[in-house]
């Protein structure tokens, strides 16, 4: 009895001891968290934090944010108690996003464990809404001509942009769009800004309001054909804007109007480049091409130019069809002829030649015999046929007579 009850205060004594040992190693969590918005681009979380005092000052402590509901949202991890984020979400409808905040032990750090999360979700300050569509911007090399198509064209409204980034430099150079322009159904804005950098857009109406980065664009290129020998060399003019980036063109093409086929063509930033391909003189060839940077560089891209031809699509020369199909047929007709006029005149053509031994043999045997009468076998001419004469007397003075 009295080492059942000793065996069982060790175990509760054990497991206290087990409990209060966990509770002791894990970090304790951030606490008040909060945020702020520095623009419609930029918000800051920040939260506070003390360090235990049983932890080692070896222990190498960092704070990790991870998005609960945004996979496209990479982990963010600070030695600071405080972050900055950019949200620019495709998502139109999506006001607001949660994160999980934690203090991780970056070390081995006699068994400390890391602590619990705690979630802190941040609200945009207007409601977001998808007000505009198409929205891209065609650089050149003064600036970004802007356009876009607006959902609704009877609301209001406003356009501010600003160029990508966290520092508070960029953040205080959030500009506003006075004097749109209007082209039919699309509206526009002419940014003066520097075509290699990224920008953010933010535009906003009664309904709400959306942030996004632009689809950056150049204009179509410039193809140029020229024919050598059995090839077609292709070359394009390169864009305005980022001659530090590397392009690839993109180029597709039908061949007497079958498969359209496409391939791809890399050109180093500052040099011109010429492909081919090869030239069938009987046929018609219809060109498209476009391009866009590497992924090296920020992505810009083109849409597909106008078609453009080259050549002419000439009938085929039936000749060689015509006589393979022609020769066999009058073959076939005059052999088919050639069986039917054999098989009719075979006695004329292949006449029965009689065996030469059996007349040899009907002449040994019948020479000694004698000679039938001949007599009956020479020629006897028919009678002819003879008129009866008739006389006729005539008397002197008088009337003839007639005697037969």
């Amino acid at each position: 009895m009295t080492f059942t009850l000793e065996f069982f205060v060790f175990l509760i004594w054990t497991g206290m001891t087990a409990v209060f040992r966990c509770n002791a190693d894990r970090l304790p969590p951030p606490t008040m968290p909060q945020y702020k918005w520095l623009d419609p681009f930029i918000v800051n979380l920040s939260w506070s934090w003390e360090r235990p005092s049983g932890l080692p000052h070896s222990c190498q402590i960092q704070f990790e944010a991870q998005p609960q509901d945004s996979p496209t949202q990479s982990l963010k991890r600070v030695q600071m108690k405080h972050f900055t984020d950019i949200f620019l979400t495709e998502e139109a409808h999506s006001d607001h996003w949660t994160y999980n905040i934690h203090a991780v032990i970056t070390n081995p750090c006699d068994g400390w464990n890391d602590s619990i999360s705690v979630p802190i979700t941040i609200h945009t300050r207007q409601p977001r809404a998808e007000v505009v569509k198409d929205f891209r911007c065609l650089l050149d090399p003064s600036g970004m001509n802007c356009s876009w198509i607006p959902v609704n064209q009877s609301l209001n409204m406003s356009f501010s942009y600003r160029v990508y980034g966290r520092s508070e430099e960029l953040i205080k150079g959030l500009k506003r769009c006075a004097h749109p322009y209007s082209s039919g159904a699309r509206n526009g804005y002419y940014l003066k800004i520097e075509p290699n950098k990224t920008i953010c857009i933010s535009v906003c109406t009664e309904a709400g309001c959306g942030t996004f980065t632009p689809l950056l664009a150049v204009p179509s290129p410039k193809l140029s054909i020229n024919q050598e020998g059995g090839h077609l060399y292709l070359n394009w003019t390169p864009p305005e804007v980022g001659g530090g980036c590397d392009w690839i063109y993109e180029f597709c093409f039908t061949q007497c109007n079958e498969h359209r086929e496409c391939q791809n063509v890399t050109v180093a930033r500052g040099e011109m480049h010429a492909t081919r391909v090869h030239y069938n003189e009987r046929c018609l060839y219809k060109f498209q091409s476009r391009v866009f940077t590497s992924k090296y560089c920020p992505a810009i891209s083109s849409d597909f130019s106008e078609v453009v031809t080259y050549g002419v699509n000439v009938p085929p020369d039936m000749t060689g069809t015509v006589v393979a199909i022609v020769i066999p047929i009058v073959l076939s007709v005059c052999l088919i002829l050639s069986c039917y006029c054999f098989r009719r005149h075979r006695s004329i053509i292949c006449p029965i030649i009689p065996d030469p031994s059996a007349i040899f043999k009907e002449l040994v045997i019948n020479g000694n015999k004698e000679h039938k009468n001949t007599t009956g076998r020479l020629y006897i001419p028919g009678p002819e046929a003879i008129d009866p004469c008739k006389i006729i007397l005539v008397k002197e003075n008088g009337d003839p007579q007639q005697t037969s």
